[in-house]
């Protein structure tokens, strides 16, 4: 088959890169697929593979980008990324990790596509200004500006996602332990007076269509769940999800929720809870194994 092994040792980088301009696992797999699928019936040899196919993927990403804003103006709640698991699997450790963060995406979604593309080119893959334009292809000053463009609208806020905290997984532990309890006032220990809870259901599972603000409010909504019907039958674990400290919520065996607690100077500022199972699916297949 034409150039299987030369597509295979270019696949982990293509989906990185699809997955942090779509922020949609399952998209990504299919732009990479659809690549293939071109790759394989190209009429000639290529001389560089690795950037024709990067060249490939990021445009293929571009279109599917125009539309996806679309449907994600229709979207029931809030609209978050799919998670994926970043502890085992090495198809999202590829480069800078901090660039698969959830709250990272959500913040590129500021983005228009094209700045998007060269955003993540640069910071993501080290890709210089002019062979991020040749893979747009635009002139190498279109694409500087491209860059600075996004780095304007991201503004300071792209900086908190630089570090990952070293004491996240006893936060997180600390989290739990008050959610599971229904401890208002451990929770509020922990929350930042500005927290925030953005949960996405996309109407298709039981959550908050609007996010809930402010570190009472956060804390008592999530010392409520202690008392859900739902509560006794859940079993709670801690995962690598997206560079972060996740909590996975299974109910029956099978898994239900992801909340990504966003971590910052040892208390949280953001939960990020992913509960539409259309968005779970691929995180179940890479968690199979380890079933």
């Amino acid at each position: 088959m034409i150039g299987v092994v030369e597509f295979e040792q270019q696949r982990r980088r293509l989906f990185g890169i699809a997955y942090r301009m779509l922020g949609e696992a399952s998209e990504a797999e299919d732009v990479v697929q659809d690549a293939y699928l071109r790759w394989r019936s190209r009429p000639g040899a290529v001389e560089t593979p690795a950037a024709w196919l990067t060249t490939v993927v990021t445009n293929l990403c571009i279109n599917r980008l125009t539309s996806a804003r679309a449907r994600r103006e229709r979207y029931v709640g809030p609209w978050l990324p799919e998670p994926v698991a970043t502890g085992n699997d090495p198809a999202e450790l590829m480069e800078r990790r901090d660039t698969v963060s959830l709250g990272f995406l959500v913040l590129l979604e500021k983005l228009t596509p094209p700045e998007r593309a060269v955003f993540v080119l640069r910071e993501a893959f080290d890709y210089t200004h002019r062979e991020s334009a040749e893979v747009l292809g635009v002139d190498e000053a279109h694409a500087r500006q491209l860059y600075h463009r996004a780095l304007a609208r991201l503004g300071e806020a792209r900086r908190r996602f630089d570090v990952r905290p070293a004491d996240g997984t006893k936060l997180v532990e600390r989290f739990i332990a008050a959610t599971v309890e229904g401890d208002v006032a451990g929770l509020e220990a922990i929350l930042t007076e500005d927290a925030a809870i953005w949960a996405d259901g996309g109407g298709k599972a039981i959550a908050a269509r609007e996010p809930i603000f402010g570190r009472s409010n956060a804390a008592h909504y999530l010392a409520g769940l202690a008392s859900s019907p739902r509560a006794p039958s859940a079993r709670l674990s801690v995962a690598d999800i997206n560079n972060a400290t996740a909590i996975l919520v299974h109910e029956s065996g099978d898994l239900t929720a992801v909340l990504i607690p966003e971590i910052h100077d040892d208390t949280i500022t953001t939960i990020r809870a992913i509960l539409n199972p259309d968005k779970l699916a691929y995180l179940r297949t890479q968690l199979q194994p380890l079933a």
